[in-house]
């Protein structure tokens, strides 16, 4: 199919993006614009294997350089792209060259938000969002002793979980009564509030960060001045307090923005010409019967299959659940589902103080999602439960003698 592609953004979602095209037998033209240095790479190892020095370096990219040129696809490395002209067809970059496209894909992602307090500018406060970043944390972590983590999402729980593999003193200062209660609910937050801190790590929990204080040269970051008045000793502090979708680019262009650019199932956006995937997509989804923003690598991971079928004129809408995985110390886990609509009760399959279980969220007594915590090769059983609708009995649902398939 004839045609030219300019997909904005070189992370995971965009480097699948350009594959899903030539995969699909896209014959035309293929730009891919990033404005940073590096190929495209994954992000989950930055806060895992990779931060804790399992993974090396090379193993985070998508693709290698010579794949690009080998697909045909033209890669633009320390290219920012400043403009969408949707009349006269045009990604603008930062040097004024003008980018023609057929079809544009958005793959921006997102940006980490700031700690917005005095002396969040010292050295020593980090965060981690890109490959640099993770560089940088990684050889913080060898050198630092004392470590205060920022916010107690999963990417601060991971790298909490990294800093003491490294031998860190650690202290997670946290908002809300759980780290991941927004996420997961107080019964299953506490699993992970229980697990940090068995492994040493002090949890400051309702807690929250006036100020950072500099340490005796004036430069660097010495502690941690709490709200309730406390100082937390710090030589190293990681801000992990969320992200925020990369979206100027579409609001500038007049496209439909709302907590993300506003696409339908097939990643459309208002503007029939331009689509989105990853972070910055808010997406109608069919099965869940709203529009859904994921954060997440499944997200980036599949979603560009359906841009590319869009785009060669396939009708192959997202209907994917939301999926994520976490790796904290000897725990790893999966989740699968939404609960987006609510949720009124969580049941737990299997030994919830050793941490080998399944949970369910359920709603009106039909599981809405799932996660398997050191239990394997349940996700597909459990997706299957959440797309049944069935109606199942708690206890049924508890009873680890009965297979997760009879349940459908």
């Amino acid at each position: 199919m004839a045609g030219r592609v300019v997909v904005v953004g070189g992370g995971l979602a965009g480097a699948k993006t350009v594959e899903a095209l030539r995969d699909g037998g896209h014959d035309g033209g293929i730009v891919l614009l990033e404005a940073g240095d590096e190929l495209p790479y994954e992000r989950p190892p930055l806060s895992k294997g990779y931060l804790q020095g399992s993974d090396e370096r090379d193993s985070v990219f998508v693709h290698d350089a010579d794949w690009y040129a080998d697909h045909d696809v033209e890669l633009h490395l320390d290219v920012q792209a400043t403009a969408l002209d949707l009349a006269g067809r045009d990604v603008i970059d930062t040097s004024g060259t003008r980018h023609g496209f057929t079809h544009v894909v958005l793959a921006t992602g997102s940006a980490p938000r700031p700690l917005d307090v005095p002396g969040a500018d010292l050295l020593g406060v980090a965060r981690l969002r890109t490959l640099a970043d993770a560089d940088r944390l990684r050889a913080s972590l060898q050198s630092a002793s004392r470590v205060v983590v920022v916010g107690g999402g999963w990417i601060g729980l991971e790298v909490a979980a990294a800093a003491r593999a490294a031998d860190c003193e650690v202290t997670v200062v946290v908002r809300d009564e759980f780290p991941l209660r927004s996420v997961l609910g107080d019964r299953m937050a506490a699993l992970f509030a229980d697990l940090h801190r068995a492994h040493g790590v002090d949890l400051r929990t309702s807690a929250e960060v006036s100020r950072i204080l500099a340490a005796g040269d004036g430069a660097h970051v010495g502690g941690v001045a709490l709200a309730d008045g406390t100082v937390v000793d710090a030589d190293l502090v990681v801000v992990g307090v969320g992200a925020a979708p990369r979206v100027d680019l579409a609001r500038d262009a007049g496209l439909l923005v709302d907590d993300g650019v506003v696409v339908d199932a097939h990643l459309r956006s208002s503007d029939q010409h331009v689509l989105a995937v990853g972070d910055i997509a808010r997406a109608e989804h069919p099965f869940l019967g709203t529009h859904v923003r994921v954060e997440h690598w499944a997200t980036a991971l599949n979603q560009p299959a359906t841009a590319a079928a869009t785009i060669l004129g396939r009708d192959e809408p997202y209907d994917k659940l939301p999926y994520f995985f976490s790796d904290q110390y000897d725990l790893g886990m999966e989740y699968v589902g939404w609960t987006g609509h609510g949720f009124d009760d969580v049941v737990v399959r299997g030994d919830e103080s050793g941490r080998e279980l399944i949970a369910f969220w359920t709603h009106g007594g039909r599981v809405v999602a799932g996660m398997n915590v050191n239990v394997w090769d349940v996700v597909e059983d459990v997706e299957r439960l959440i797309r049944s609708r069935a109606v199942v009995e708690p206890a049924r649902l508890a009873d680890p003698d009965i297979p997760l398939a009879d349940l459908v």
